[in-house]
């Protein structure tokens, strides 16, 4: 397996490659399936709000998606959000994730950011020894109150 990163959308909200991001699709469902069914539509509003994507691709097969964002708040300052962060089933435990985190790790870095953050499922414990393997710690809880 060979993979690489790929930017799909950039830090403007254009829209870089518009096959990988219908290629996207089928495995940023399998993190996201209640994503609205005009996907393409859907990630452009995402784009719009700031929000950017990459891909992992093994020749032309997208095997991972990452939907990334860049802002400034009080607490850290410039901060890079991790939005999703999905491998396909089929290729997870291939190398996929730690491409597509070394890839924002370095576009973050690049930007000035001090780290990356995300937020992941209390359920999705594979998911979680894989973001400690690589060097993820849990600074603080998320809360939520929904109405």
């Amino acid at each position: 397996m060979s993979i690489a990163v790929v930017r799909v959308s950039g830090p403007d909200g254009k829209v870089l490659d518009a096959v990988r991001l219908a290629a996207a699709e089928p495995v940023h469902r399998q993190l996201r399936p209640q994503i609205p069914q005009d996907y393409v539509g859907a990630m452009q509003g995402i784009f719009a709000d700031g929000g950017e994507m990459a891909v992992a691709v093994d020749g032309p097969r997208v095997a991972g998606v990452a939907v990334f964002r860049l802002f400034r708040n009080t607490h850290v300052g410039l901060r890079c959000y991790v939005d999703d962060l999905v491998t396909d089933e089929t290729q997870r435990s291939t190398g996929v994730g730690h491409a597509l985190i070394g890839w924002i790790e370095a576009e973050a870095k690049a930007r000035g950011c001090p780290g990356i953050d995300l937020e992941s499922g209390v359920q999705r414990g594979r998911a979680h020894r894989f973001y400690f393997r690589e060097g993820f710690t849990i600074p603080s809880f998320s809360f939520r109150k929904t109405f």
